[in-house]
């Protein structure tokens, strides 16, 4: 591993962009953030071994166990809920032995440019409320008014920014433009909370800087931590079947990653290794208490963004993960990141990801005059977007719009004739 200052620089720029989200799954689901950190971090370094150290990717917490984990949290406890996730990681483990058994040109034969390219703008649209969110908030916490106002002038400061360095920069700056998006975003509402520039509700919280503390070691060692995971088999029955909706999603990740990159990663180091890779790391998360990993489409867009992609730089960013999960005041810091400025880094990191979507569909050179390629792509784009919010089969699990929009794509790539 290359420690230069560049590679440090650019490790730290990924650990901003994928914090928010990974410590947001253990808050929802009753885990320890400090853990979900640590097991991030352990689990992408896990991912790198098992893939050869090839694929530029950060595993964090994965969305799609958010209903299933709380529900075993506060059903059976935090061992149970464990004991569910190992099932899930096991379950990634048996499909990737599957696709190593069956061949990846024949895997491949189902996700063609046509599928591919529309489900990558998937991930990136569907995303896209999320920066809104960011920005505007939701439910009890919307903005409004003056305070709506300064919120997107933050914002959209912050895209500035991002936007100026990526174009008119060179050099090494022309490499963090995420950080430095951060940085400048964060100093400007420390000013304008200075100035009372927001009135009584101030851009950034400092009370969680100011209760935590300096070490959180022992914090992480003790409680939920390396406690031994419980099977019970009602826990596994919710959290088990996750792993084949994430299946599909890992597709659509992988792909978008292989599309930033330039290499095909389902060949070299295959998609039975990448699979593996997650599911040892879910396994991992599971037996020390943390929620379930899964790659982090906030990483691909800094990939995109960057043009880096040495996968140095994410295990440097794994170990920062680590670090910080030790590191009360650090880790507070990163959590008083006011919502305006993530938000503004949101629109870029997200934008990206749909933008290489439609590269992808360029680069095919996909003939849009044939009926068949306008209704696999529609059908794609409509239902994963229309069904941003997936639909729940249960009160624990809920089919994700990419997932269906994946298999939409799929089952109608294979059905209709290719002359249509």
């Amino acid at each position: 591993m290359v420690l230069s200052k560049k590679n440090v620089t650019l490790g730290l720029q990924h650990l901003f962009a994928m914090f928010g989200a990974t410590v947001l799954v253990p808050a929802l689901t009753g885990l320890n953030p400090a853990v979900a950190l640590f097991s991030a971090g352990i689990g992408t370094i896990i991912f790198h071994l098992v893939t050869k150290g090839k694929v530029p990717v950060f595993l964090g917490s994965s969305f799609a166990f958010i209903g299933g984990i709380a529900y075993a949290v506060n059903s059976f406890g935090i061992a149970q809920a464990g004991g569910g996730i190992i099932a899930a990681g096991f379950i990634y483990l048996i499909i990737s032995s599957l696709v190593y058994f069956v061949g990846v040109e024949r895997i491949r034969s189902f996700v063609p440019p046509v599928v591919t390219g529309p489900i990558i703008m998937v991930i990136g649209l569907m995303l896209s409320p999320v920066a809104m969110l960011y920005v505007q908030g939701a439910g009890e916490t919307l903005k409004t008014g003056s305070e709506l106002v300064i919120s997107w002038l933050v914002a959209l400061f912050v895209l500035v920014v991002i936007i100026a360095i990526m174009i008119f920069t060179k050099g090494f700056f022309k490499l963090v433009p995420i950080l430095i998006g951060i940085a400048s975003g964060y100093l400007l509402c420390l000013l304008l909370d200075i100035f009372n520039v927001t009135g009584s509700t101030p851009l950034i919280n400092t009370q969680p800087i100011k209760d935590a503390g300096w070490f959180s070691f022992k914090a992480i060692f003790e409680g939920n931590f390396f406690t031994l995971p419980v099977f019970n088999w009602s826990v596994i029955a919710v959290l088990a079947p996750i792993a084949i909706v994430t299946f599909m999603e890992h597709i659509g990740d992988i792909t978008t990653n292989g599309a930033v990159v330039g290499k095909d990663f389902f060949k070299d180091p295959g998609l039975h290794r990448t699979l593996a890779g997650d599911g040892l790391a879910t396994m991992f998360a599971g037996l020390v208490g943390g929620p379930a990993n899964t790659t982090y489409s906030e990483n691909t867009g800094v990939l995109a963004v960057t043009k880096m992609y040495d996968p140095v730089v994410l295990r440097i960013a794994a170990c920062f993960a680590i670090i910080l999960s030790m590191i009360g005041k650090l880790g507070a810091v990163l959590q008083t990141i006011p919502g305006p400025v993530m938000g503004g880094v949101s629109i870029v990191l997200f934008g990206m990801i749909a933008s290489i979507g439609m590269r992808t569909i360029s680069e095919a050179d996909l003939d849009f005059t044939h009926s068949r390629n306008l209704i696999i792509v529609a059908l794609i784009l409509v239902v994963g977007i229309g069904l941003s919010g997936g639909i729940a089969i249960t009160s624990n699990l809920t089919l994700s719009g990419l997932f269906l929009a994946a298999l939409v794509g799929i089952l109608t790539n294979k059905i209709l004739p290719k002359e249509l």
